[in-house]
């Protein structure tokens, strides 16, 4: 395991200091301990993988300006202290070559005075002192997003695209106000990042949502693929994002896919992406599945169903299945989380209810926290 200078302070590894042998078995036990919470007699589990150091392509950090100079970096351990790093190891070569040029920008867009428009049509002038910057490693060039609730003026914009001109990898650049996902702004792409899924070129939205990885990517997507295995027909992707599943399974031209999300950002993404690559088995529906569940009349349709919500969980979702008679429910579910807690209260509902879990396996994508994914496959018990 290799040593960080900032393991000490830094509240991103919490668990970095464990040999690396007894961090995974401790990771192991942990997760095994949580899933020890489904009501079924026997549980199968999958090899676990774990994803190493260098492998993380996207990170956000959180920047301060203080006494003419930016502080840079990850929040101290239960603290709200930003550490100022120079690298980290989670994260990959080229997104640790960003870091100082990052500071850099910060520092100069700091100095200029932002313009602040008052009720009262005064115009008061104030600097910037506190934000995040989400960076992104796509397969042609970095992304980054500036994150803070000031409005950008001529000159902000005029230092944000000469910076961007003098550096290479550096494709795009943004800004939105802070937890305004919808309200990203271009302000210099010289050509739009892309990820590569199943094959296929992916445009990505500006500080959207993507897996951590491209290992852990790979190995969810290999995942999910091996749970479907054979089987085909009309395949429901809920909480689909980008269409991280999406995209392989369409590869089957036997499938019909229909990938659902929320978030217009994704969504606007993913269809474009849809549409340039000519992909005619996916429809893409905009539909909040917290508030408004596919109902069971329209789950009867499918023959498999895919969930990969947010850490919430998806039991609204659930209820909505397992009220359908056997003969009607999809005969395969396949269940991605990022949080273990609440899917084992997913898994219980769908398990109490003739469905049976086949097989659960854990990847370990942020590697020395505590935080851990898993795919598990469930069937009806009728198969």
């Amino acid at each position: 395991m290799t040593q960080c200078p900032y393991t000490n302070f830094c509240g991103g590894c919490s668990n970095r200091e464990d040999v690396e042998e007894t961090y995974q078995k401790e990771k192991i036990k942990k997760f095994m301990n949580i899933i020890s919470g489904i009501q079924q007699e026997k549980i199968t589990y999958g090899s676990p993988i774990f994803i190493g150091d260098g492998e993380r392509r996207r990170a956000s950090l959180a920047f301060q300006y203080q006494r003419g100079k930016v502080i840079l970096g990850f929040n101290q351990k239960k603290s709200k202290e930003i550490v100022d790093i120079q690298k980290c190891l989670l994260i990959t070569e080229n997104l640790n070559n960003c870091i100082s040029w990052i500071r850099n920008l910060l520092e100069e867009l700091c100095t200029i005075p932002f313009t602040i428009k008052s009720k009262k049509k005064k115009r008061n002038k104030e600097i910037l002192t506190q934000g995040d910057v989400l960076i992104c490693e796509a397969e042609n060039g970095i992304d980054i997003v500036l994150e803070f609730d000031k409005e950008l003026d001529l000159a902000h914009r005029m230092i944000i695209s000469e910076y961007a001109q003098k550096k290479n990898d550096i494709l795009r650049i943004s800004h939105r106000y802070s937890n305004q996902a919808n309200t990203t702004e271009t302000i210099i792409e010289k050509q739009a990042p892309y990820i590569k899924i199943s094959e296929v070129n992916i445009e990505i939205p500006a500080g959207g949502f993507m897996q951590a990885s491209k290992k852990s990517e790979k190995a969810l997507r290999e995942m999910v693929l091996k749970y479907v295995g054979t089987s085909n027909g009309k395949i429901a992707d809920l909480f689909c994002g980008i269409g991280t599943f999406s995209y392989p399974l369409a590869k089957d031209k036997n499938n019909q896919i229909t990938a659902i999300d929320s978030s217009e950002n994704a969504l606007q993404t993913f269809l474009k992406n849809v549409k340039k690559n000519m992909l005619h088995n996916i429809e893409i529906k905009n539909k909040n599945l917290f508030k408004y569940p596919l109902s069971p009349e329209e789950i009867k349709s499918f023959d498999i169903i895919i969930f990969d919500p947010p850490r919430a969980g998806a039991h609204a979702q659930i209820k909505n299945i397992v009220q359908l008679q056997t003969e009607e429910r999809p005969k395969k579910i396949i269940g991605i989380s990022c949080n273990p807690q609440t899917f084992v209260t997913d898994a219980n509902l769908l398990v109490q209810n003739g469905y049976e879990m086949k097989e659960i396996t854990m990847v370990d994508q942020f590697i020395y926290s505590p935080h851990m994914e898993l795919v598990a496959l469930f069937e009806e018990q009728s198969i």
